[in-house]
């Protein structure tokens, strides 16, 4: 089976829209969530209402033991693709890039294929450092 993590912008459109039902509910992967992307996820909750269906969508991972958390050694890999996207002109004070070199760096580690609806900054990471990358349909 292969493993995938999702980015945020994946879940998103689900609690939205139901959008990416396919990645989300379809067979023949193992998914795994990235601490990260639940950060992200939290951050966004405007109401109490997506608050509890952000608690559902996190409860089956918890349960697994499927989030995946960065370690030190990721973090110390971040900094270093952080340093040289600056050096190539990327923005590296976004919030959103630190977060998605640590989300691509963890799938990299784990072994997993990372699946985003907005491959910009993942293929400006990947040039950097090489990670199986998908771009889900929108």
């Amino acid at each position: 089976m292969t493993k995938v993590i999702l980015d945020t912008n994946v879940y998103i459109g689900w609690l939205r829209r139901r959008a990416h039902a396919d990645l989300l509910l379809g067979r023949g992967v193992v998914r795994y969530l990235s601490a990260v992307v639940v950060m992200e996820l939290r951050a966004g909750i405007v109401s109490r209402r997506t608050e509890r269906a952000l608690d559902q969508l996190l409860r089956p991972y918890a349960e697994a033991g499927r989030i995946l958390s960065p370690s030190a050694a990721i973090f110390d890999r971040a900094g270093q693709v952080l340093r040289e996207l600056r050096a190539r002109g990327r923005e590296v004070r976004r919030a959103s890039l630190v977060g998605d070199v640590l989300i691509a760096l963890a799938a990299r580690a784990s072994g997993a294929t990372l699946w985003t609806a907005n491959a910009g900054d993942f293929e400006a990471i990947r040039a950097i450092e090489p990670f199986s990358l998908r771009l889900a349909a929108t």
